[in-house]
């Protein structure tokens, strides 16, 4: 298989530390500033400018992790629907403005969903019409700038729950996202089925991947080795599937050592 080139996950002060490593073979990045509530509800304005400074000569593709906070996709009021999505929207205004090709959204599964799908037998039409309505102007957006939406995991221990409403939904702009470490966690909390079977859920729908290590007990974010995630497996899984991901590491600290990280993986044979 053609080894992957891994992207990262940053924010502004590391793209200063990372320069040379993501410049120089073109990396995928993806900018987390604007997740926070008072950076996206803000002026975002001098950031930006910041970031277009110090983009100057990347060639790889860039996206941005879109807001989160309190943002339930599947919110019932429509009011609250109508505040999320002016808050989406400015997560696209700020990736056209950065040449951004995927912003990610979170999903709102749960745990309780799954047990409780035979109580509330109609919660699942009721969340993909309200997730249907919520990102309809938003995948519009999204369309006329270029941009994919990836829906990724939180708290989901059904890996096939984003899979069918990326397919009811049908727009090309949404495609699924895994995040690993997540999935380790609700596979070692919740009894959920491994990071592989995320991925071959996916199959060609998956647009994005999280990679990021854990212990299958806490959302740890720590560097691909570091957990108990079996690396080899899920990188198969990745080789296997019909799809071509952009693979982001999304680690917490520590990021001058994901040169090292990457270094690592590729010794293994996993990436490059």
């Amino acid at each position: 298989m053609t080894l992957p080139l891994l992207g990262a996950a940053i924010q502004r002060r590391d793209l200063d530390t990372l320069r040379d490593w993501i410049f120089e073979p073109a990396r995928a990045i993806e900018i987390q500033d604007f997740v926070m509530p008072d950076v996206i509800a803000g002026d975002p304005t001098d950031l930006i400018s910041s970031y277009k400074f110090a983009l100057e000569g990347h060639r790889g593709p860039r996206g941005i992790h879109g807001p989160f906070f309190g943002l339930d996709l599947s919110n019932p009021d429509r009011d609250i629907r109508a505040v999320i999505q002016r808050r989406l929207l400015k997560g696209l205004e700020i990736a056209e403005a950065l040449g951004g090709s995927h912003m990610v959204v979170h999903s709102p599964f749960t745990y309780w969903h799954v047990l409780n799908s035979d109580n509330y037998p109609g919660i699942a039409d009721q969340m993909l019409n309200a997730m249907t309505d919520c990102l309809a102007p938003v995948l519009q957006r999204a369309g006329e700038i270029g941009c994919t939406l990836m829906l990724e995991n939180i708290d989901d221990t059904d890996p096939s729950a984003r899979v069918r409403v990326v397919q009811a939904i049908d727009h090309p702009q949404l495609r699924v996202s895994i995040d690993t470490g997540h999935a380790a966690l609700a596979h070692g909390r919740y009894g959920a089925p491994p990071v592989v079977d995320y991925v071959a859920q996916a199959g060609a729908l998956l647009g994005h991947v999280h990679l990021q290590d854990a212990d299958g007990y806490a959302d740890r974010h720590w560097h691909p080795g570091e957990g108990t995630i079996p690396w080899a497996a899920v990188f198969a899984a990745l080789a296997r599937s019909e799809a071509t991901p952009r693979l982001i590491l999304e680690v917490r600290d520590r990021l001058e050592r994901l040169p090292a990280t990457v270094k690592a993986l590729k010794e293994r044979g996993l990436a490059c």
